[in-house]
This record gives structure tokens, sequence and C-alpha cells, in this order.
């Protein structure tokens, strides 16, 4: 008896801030994604990427504010 494999593309989320934002579109890549979210979350233009990290039931994708001085 043969058995059945299942697979399963996870999702993505991306994490900045403490927000968990859903992927606005599968087919775009992580820096477009960037992209396309920086209008709404100015400070991910400069933040740093990690990811993925595989949360069981998405692929996470966090974007760290870029700690800096004014000046």
């Amino acid at each position: 008896m043969a058995t059945a494999l299942k697979t399963e593309a996870l999702l993505r989320e991306f994490l900045f801030n403490g927000v968990r934002i859903p992927d606005p579109a599968p087919d775009m890549t992580v820096e477009e994604v960037r992209n396309f979210l920086a209008p709404t979350y100015p400070e991910i233009a400069t933040a740093t990427l990690t990811g993925p990290d595989a949360t069981g039931s998405a692929l996470r994708y966090t974007f760290d504010r870029a700690i800096g001085s004014k000046g």
C-alpha cells in the first residue's frame, strides 16, 4: 500500500516593529515587498531583513529598524 505525500506551500508573513503584515502578493520577491510596504512603513526602506524563519504555518521575514544616530 503506497502512502501519498501531501505538500503545502508555506505562506509568507512579514514582521515589522511588532506588527505582523500578511504577504501582499506571493509572486513578489522579498525586495519587491519591501518597496511595496515602504510608503506605509518608511523605516522598512533602511531596515535589516532576517529570515525566513519557519513558524509552522508560515515563513516569517522580519524587518528590524536600523539603529543609528542623528546629526
